[in-house]
């Protein structure tokens, strides 16, 4: 990792709010916090560049917020339903190339761990889990859109 790209990374932390970033690659490790509020901390570990490994393979990155990507409903709202979330910055995409099926459609059933879709940012292509059991309700995003962290991205029931 160089210098261009740690900048990169700390220029991504003040547009989305990330306060903490931990970045890990063989004996490599690097620790970025700002200071101030932020969102919940962001691990990234960095594989390194490696032609043999997919541009997925290559890169994983976990978002950690305090909830997973699962919103519960807010008071007045109807306390079966949940709501799954973006965990990161990015472009929501509802399946896995554009001659695909979508992951998920209304009506359809999901298990906690089912990839419901996939969010990509700084062009990796990262899977987006569920963290309920229940029936995919609404599709609250247009496939292609850009989301930020914590969009309501499906309505669970």
């Amino acid at each position: 990792m160089d210098l261009k790209q740690i900048k990169e990374l700390m220029n991504l932390m003040g547009r989305t709010g990330t306060s903490r970033l931990a970045i890990k690659q063989g004996e490599f490790e690097i620790e970025l916090e700002r200071q101030g509020k932020g969102r919940p901390a962001t691990e990234v570990e960095y594989l390194g560049d490696n032609p043999m490994k997919s541009e997925l393979e290559q890169h994983r990155v976990h978002a950690s917020p305090s909830k997973g990507n699962l919103e519960e409903a807010g008071p007045g709202e109807d306390l079966s339903v949940t709501f799954a979330t973006s965990p990161m910055v990015g472009t929501f995409y509802r399946a896995p190339s554009p001659d695909d099926a979508p992951f998920v459609e209304v009506g359809d059933k999901v298990a906690e761990g089912d990839v419901i879709c996939i969010i990509e940012a700084m062009k990796v292509m990262n899977e987006v889990k569920s963290d309920a059991t229940g029936t995919v309700k609404k599709i609250l995003v247009e496939n292609g859109h850009p989301v930020e962290f914590g969009t309501k991205l499906f309505e669970i029931s």
